[in-house]
């Protein structure tokens, strides 16, 4: 059978030390003469932000802020950021933080020239041709964590606060113009943050090269974000101003997202839920569901994991693969199942099934899934 895909990668970066200095260019390079910096509410009276807002000001391009962005955003947060938008007469958007902040400012900037509701621009078959593509303004994507990767991504996630559901809305043009990453930026995480963020670049990672679907750039890819992030997380976990060190982790993030347009999985299909549920934070919820999709997906991905252990240097195959990432999650603080992390119990998991039976990432897992397995899974999670 001859392989076949539809293929595309990511924006302009700038990368390096400082680069947030580049902002004003990034604007003009974009298009942008009156941004709208959306952010979320925990990174609002930070510093960087402070500093970020000063550099737009002495380039004369305002301080106009939105910061009211939930860890999970919604589409009461999208609409206040559209209202925002439109009353300050806006024609960009900075999306500037972690996940949250990057993806409710690509969906602020999509939406905010659209007139039928979000949902209906859900990443399903051709959804997004409804879309009106020259109503969507454009952005400039400034990440402050090395986790998510929306920074070089065509879609945001955002939870519908009536269902509890993570929807993926996505659209080509969602992509962000220019992206600036500034390892700088990232050096003010906590160490739980800096762990959460950094093991969520790796599950993009390790999904990526699960799928099995044929993408090949991708798998290169993959396989040496997983690298970086063996490499350099514990070393920015145990000194956060490990500049180096927290460079590279933001290029695994930019490689993670670049890497899962092969395909996410069951990592992802689980996390989606508990974290629309129960608020936990994605990447450490991901990383909680790791070690047992691996042992679910073990059949269909082994003889593929015993290649990277050798490109990783990590001693027993497949089998030692497992080891490592579950020694890595503890060494990081992160708790063993998903009872620890969120207080999930067993009456949850029928509801938490159901919805992640229903995640398009399900598609993307190289053993088929169905509610019965997906429920056989958060327990064997729990």
């Amino acid at each position: 059978m001859t392989p076949v895909g539809n293929w595309s990668y990511p924006t302009a970066i700038r990368f390096g030390a400082g680069r947030i200095k580049e902002l004003p260019e990034a604007c003009q390079q974009a298009g942008i003469t009156r941004p709208l910096l959306v952010t979320d509410k925990g990174l609002a009276n930070l510093p960087i932000t402070a500093n970020t807002r000063d550099i737009l000001d002495a380039a004369g391009l305002g301080r106009a802020l939105f910061a009211e962005v939930d860890p999970n955003p919604n589409e009461t947060n999208l609409a206040a950021g559209i209202a925002a938008f439109k009353a300050g007469g806006h024609d960009g958007v900075i999306a500037f933080g972690g996940g949250s902040g990057l993806d409710l400012g690509k969906i602020t900037a999509f939406m905010a020239g659209q007139t039928s509701p979000v949902w209906n621009f859900e990443d399903i078959g051709d959804w997004w041709t409804r879309a009106d593509p020259d109503a969507i303004a454009p952005v400039v994507a400034v990440p402050t964590t090395a986790g998510t990767g929306s920074e070089v991504g065509r879609a945001g996630v955002l939870t519908n606060s009536q269902s509890h559901e993570k929807k993926i809305i996505f659209h080509p043009r969602m992509l962000p113009a220019v992206v600036i990453c500034d390892p700088e930026l990232t050096v003010g995480m906590p160490q739980a943050i800096t762990a959460g963020t950094g093991l969520d670049a790796f599950a993009h990672c390790v999904e990526a090269f699960s799928s099995p679907l044929y993408h090949p750039f991708s798998q290169g890819i993959a396989l040496e974000g997983m690298r970086l992030v063996k490499d350099y997380l514990p070393r920015a976990f145990a000194e956060g101003t490990d500049i180096e060190a927290r460079g590279h982790l933001m290029s695994a993030a930019a490689m993670g997202a670049t890497a899962f347009q092969k395909g996410l999985g069951a990592i992802h299909a689980m996390s989606h839920p508990v974290g629309a549920h129960f608020n936990s934070h994605h990447g450490t919820t991901n990383a909680v569901c790791m070690p047992t999709v691996l042992a679910f997906n073990a059949p269909a991905i082994a003889d593929r994991f015993d290649q990277v252990s050798a490109y990783l240097n990590i001693p027993g195959g497949f089998k030692g693969f497992q080891t490592f990432v579950q020694d890595l999650n503890d060494s990081l603080g992160i708790p063993r199942g998903l009872a620890a992390l969120s207080g999930i119990t067993e009456a949850d998991i029928p509801r938490l099934a159901k919805d992640a039976a229903n995640d398009p990432c399900c598609g993307g897992n190289p053993v088929p899934l169905t509610e019965a397995k997906l429920t056989e899974l958060y327990r064997a999670a729990l």
